[in-house]
């Protein structure tokens, strides 16, 4: 079920990352809420990613999210109608990083109520 719920986010997200925008935004300097965006998006993949492939290193998800998220701003930057941001592949990296760190906390968090309730058993 994790594996549908990835690939059908992964979809949606480049969907929604290369399809023309007749309605941008005026293009800000930088804007934070965009930022934001990118970094949930590609945060929220690089957490489904671990739980539902959890035979494959955190650090492959990681390199291949990132890399899914430059080539998105260079498609972008080549559509005509989308701009391409570093400042967005940036958030996308750092939504990866914030996702795994999520897992990791997560995990240990589980774990360590786990080992608990064993001990105290």
């Amino acid at each position: 079920m994790l594996k549908i719920l990835f690939w059908i986010c992964f979809v949606g997200l480049n969907a929604l990352a290369l399809s023309p925008a007749p309605y941008l935004p005026p293009l800000d300097v930088f804007n934070w809420w965009d930022k934001a965006q990118h970094a949930i998006g590609f945060g929220t993949l690089a957490v489904l990613a671990v739980l539902a492939y959890p035979q494959v290193s955190k650090l492959r998800i990681g390199v291949l999210l990132m890399a899914v998220g430059v080539l998105i701003e260079v498609l972008q930057y080549f559509s005509g109608y989308r701009y391409g941001d570093w400042q967005d592949a940036v958030a996308d990296g750092v939504g990866v990083l914030l996702g795994l760190m999520l897992v990791r906390v997560l995990v240990f968090w589980f774990f360590s109520k786990t080992v608990q309730r064993v001990d105290k058993d």
